[in-house]
């Protein structure tokens, strides 16, 4: 059994490059640590160096199954091993490809042009039919996930500089994708046409110089003092050189001559990114915020006078959504106190061993606990970001009544979930989500236990987020409105990965 059996919707991977730092590798670590939420199977950190000795740059590279500080445990790794001043570093959960270590990002390659290395975050919906074409071709793929594509058209190409081969491999591809791709002169970071994953660059002052770094999110600057410049821009590949060093400017480059309008993934603000982070230009915290207050406007909760109503979260990713539904709840004229009723655990490993009781149940016991006596007789409002197959909110709602809570209403800050993912979340196939066995959310409270359950509406939704001109969002889990079609078998194929 393991921790990633919870009823979530998962994001696959995070990615980190630095360039022009003495201490790349050190500095992608901690980035890294920063993001272990996009990933949490495995994490690889690789580095290029200059040897003197054979007058020319070489790489190292690190990997394994686990969490960032277990896998990079030993101190002398990050110092010794993984030398240089550019360093790339991805943290994994698998979507399109097993969870085999050889699955294990970045990957490497030497080839006409040099050494390359990629991270990748995102998925690919025309899989199935580019690697027939390269099998066919010649190519042997030593891996079962679709970034490794993009090493072998990259390989393939016939333009004469690795920015060309780069962009001619993104005109073939199709899907989301965000990348970070090291050579042994730049780093090259793109976001796909549509824009669905973010990607972020940022900088850091050296002692006579400037480090340029990019990430998936901005608390991955943070940790290690880096300056956010901008958001890599949909549809755009950039290049971060020795030329940038010295001027400051970034080279970019559109990948598609004509930019769509843009498909932000709306699930990077409901649930996958951090709320102290930046991503597609705005703060995550906002965007929350607001979901919790346009959920409280669709649906206060009402009680009698003099009845002690509380709002609380399912942490962590419920916080900010819950302070918002308690101030709105408040000013509509039901006075709602925000209160700590969860207390979450931090310290779940990657497995454990369930007693002989449902272990459903425990593996919510596991991880969430009640404050009994903020609970006991109140009318209680849960609020949390997202229900999947149900069975975590069941398992959740039970816990909370044995703290003989008055009444457990549920408030769910995005609308039902539907409809697979193809562009980079792992979601259950359409018959496992709760929402397509039901008429209507009263039978899925009724289902879970809830003496009430509310999710905010797809209007709402798109109320809550950023508008800007050019910019849309992908609703398809909720909609089933997929911006770019999928390969026929794409399903079958991942599955058989």
């Amino acid at each position: 059994m393991t921790t990633q059996d919870f009823d979530k919707p998962r994001s696959n991977c995070g990615v980190v490059g630095v360039f022009n730092h003495p201490e790349a590798s050190i500095l992608t670590y901690y980035a890294l640590h920063s993001l272990q939420h996009r990933g949490q199977e495995a994490a690889g950190i690789v580095s290029f160096y200059y040897d003197a000795q054979a007058q020319k740059k070489k790489y190292a590279i690190y990997k394994g199954e686990g969490l960032v500080l277990d896998v990079f445990s030993d101190p002398k790794i990050l110092t010794d091993a993984l030398k240089g001043d550019c360093a790339l570093g991805h943290n994994r959960y698998s979507t399109t490809g097993s969870t085999k270590r050889v699955n294990i990002q970045p990957f490497v390659m030497s080839y006409h042009s040099g050494i390359l290395a990629i991270s990748h975050n995102g998925n690919l919906t025309n899989t199935l039919s580019l690697r027939q074409k390269l099998s066919e071709a010649g190519s042997i793929f030593q891996t079962t996930t679709d970034t490794e594509i993009f090493l072998h058209l990259i390989a393939h190409s016939r333009k004469k500089n690795i920015v060309e081969q780069v962009l001619e491999a993104l005109r073939i591809v199709k899907g989301a994708y965000s990348l970070a791709i090291l050579t042994q002169e730049a780093l090259i970071a793109a976001r796909d046409p549509y824009g669905f994953r973010p990607l972020n660059v940022g900088r850091i002052k050296t002692q006579d110089s400037y480090a340029y770094i990019v990430a998936s999110e901005t608390c991955a600057f943070d940790i290690i003092n880096a300056e956010y410049i901008r958001s890599v821009n949909h549809n755009e590949l950039i290049v971060l050189d020795k030329e940038t060093i010295e001027t400051g400017e970034i080279k970019s480059y559109k990948i598609q001559d004509i930019t769509p309008e843009a498909r932000h993934c709306i699930f990077e603000y409901i649930y996958f990114s951090r709320p102290d982070s930046k991503i597609f230009n705005h703060n995550v915290d906002k965007v929350r915020r607001k979901l919790g207050k346009n959920l409280a406007e669709e649906s206060p909760t009402i009680a009698s006078q003099g009845e002690k109503v509380i709002v609380i979260s399912v942490p962590d990713s419920g916080n900010t959504a819950a302070l918002g539904y308690s101030r709105v709840n408040t000013e509509k004229g039901q006075p709602t106190a925000f209160e700590i009723g969860l207390i979450r655990s931090h310290y779940v490993g990657r497995t454990f061993i369930a007693p002989s009781q449902d272990k459903r149940e425990f593996k919510v016991k596991v991880k969430f606990n009640t404050v009994k006596g903020v609970l006991k007789d109140r009318i209680v409002v849960v609020v949390d970001d997202s229900i999947v197959r149900g069975t975590t909110s069941k398992s959740l709602i039970k816990l909370i009544r044995e703290a003989e809570p008055k009444e457990v209403h549920m408030r769910i800050t995005s609308p039902p979930i539907r409809f697979p993912c193809y562009y980079g979340m792992d979601f259950p196939s359409k018959e496992e989500l709760i929402a397509n066995y039901y008429e209507d959310e009263a039978e899925i409270g009724k289902a879970i236990g809830a003496d009430s359950l509310h999710y905010l509406s797809l209007k709402k939704l798109l109320e809550s987020v950023p508008q800007e001109e050019g910019i849309g969002y992908c609703t398809a889990c909720f909609s089933g409105e997929y911006p770019i079609p999928i390969d026929k078998n794409h399903n079958k194929f991942s599955i058989e990965l």
